[in-house]
């Protein structure tokens, strides 16, 4: 079983990230502020105006550690990439299962399958935990319409009717969702469905964040095992875009990133102090709300998930990884099916 490993997230606006022989340092106005052994790395993501040594961003792309720049409200920049690596055998088959349009449709079929069970319960657990009948109510009604999505999918072949039913059920989720957030903090967090680049409200802000931080996992994940992280099944092809990468993310969405922003609000750890709204409506997360955000989702990552084709437990932050392994036997031939993470 691969390590779960830390990623270290670099904030301070005007620091600089350096390598001493195998120890990595965090230097604000020449004072050290941290050092950490690079062996315990897995990636570094910095946020804003953060300067890196050359030395050590040629050392994390050669070891395959992931370096990625956002800015700093957290929307992607780029990626730091090392000489392409993998089994070329593997990335090969990859691209004949994204150009056959039945594999590749059943393939996306399960993983929205994925996201919609996982999703489902996510309201039918804020169904039971609600005190008010009437959120329950709306909560339950949402939960049946993901279900006729479920049951709807297991006959499409088609990836045009896979796309539209996860959309209707996407849909569905998010008319709901500000419903699952105490009755007190809901006028600052309430959200009329989802919304981004940019998004305009706090819960928009808050989901959108979360999403860029799993999707840099989901995309260390995918090429780790090898694969194109640009090709992907369900997300259209598209220049730039990781469709892969979002793929893999799909399943994770509702466990790893909705889930921890119910948490975040409804235990006032997040609150409407921790946001920016800028002119024409975007709305942000400053700086202390990103650095909650961030020390919660890694907390997150740590905590652990019984995994049913493994019959073991995984930290969370390693599941990208292991459905990564997963889809890459499948596309081997070695299973048959690619089987999602269903949460339970």
């Amino acid at each position: 079983m691969k390590q779960l490993l830390n990623t270290l997230y670099v904030m301070t606006q005007g620091a600089y990230v350096c390598l001493d022989h195998e120890t990595v340092k965090v230097e604000v106005s020449g004072t050290v502020q941290m050092q950490v052994p690079l062996h315990h790395l897995g990636a570094i993501v910095t946020l804003g105006n953060v300067m890196m040594s050359p030395f050590i961003m040629a050392r994390c792309a050669e070891d395959g550690r992931a370096v990625v720049i956002l800015d700093r409200n957290g929307k992607f920049k780029c990626r730091v990439v090392g000489k392409t690596s993998g089994n070329v055998l593997l990335r090969q088959v990859q691209y004949e299962a994204v150009r056959d349009r039945e594999r590749s449709a059943l393939i996306a079929r399960n993983m929205v399958a994925g996201k919609v069970k996982n999703a489902r319960q996510i309201l039918m657990r804020g169904a039971r935990e609600t005190g008010n009948a009437d959120e329950s109510t709306a909560l339950r009604k949402a939960g049946d319409i993901l279900a006729d999505a479920l049951f709807h999918l297991k006959d499409v072949t088609d990836i045009d009717h896979v796309r539209g039913l996860e959309g209707e059920a996407a849909n569905a989720y998010f008319q709901v969702f500000d419903r699952m957030v105490k009755e007190e903090d809901r006028p600052t967090f309430r959200m009329n469905g989802r919304n981004r680049r940019p998004p305009l409200d706090p819960m928009n802000a808050l989901l959108s964040f979360l999403y860029t931080l799993l999707l840099n996992d989901c995309i260390s994940a995918v090429e780790g095992v090898g694969l194109d992280s640009q090709f992907g099944f369900l997300h259209a092809l598209r220049p730039g875009r990781p469709s892969l990468g979002l793929d893999i993310m799909e399943e994770f969405r509702s466990v790893l990133a909705d889930r921890l922003a119910l948490t975040l609000i409804n235990r006032k750890q997040i609150t409407e102090k921790h946001f920016e709204v800028r002119p024409g409506g975007a709305t942000y997360l400053d700086d202390a709300g990103r650095k909650e955000v961030i020390m919660a989702y890694q907390k997150r990552k740590q905590d652990e998930f019984h995994h049913p084709i493994l019959d073991q437990k995984v930290p969370f932050g390693l599941l990208p990884h292991v459905q990564s392994r997963l889809l890459a036997r499948h596309l081997r031939g070695d299973l048959e099916h690619y089987t999602p993470v269903l949460y339970s």
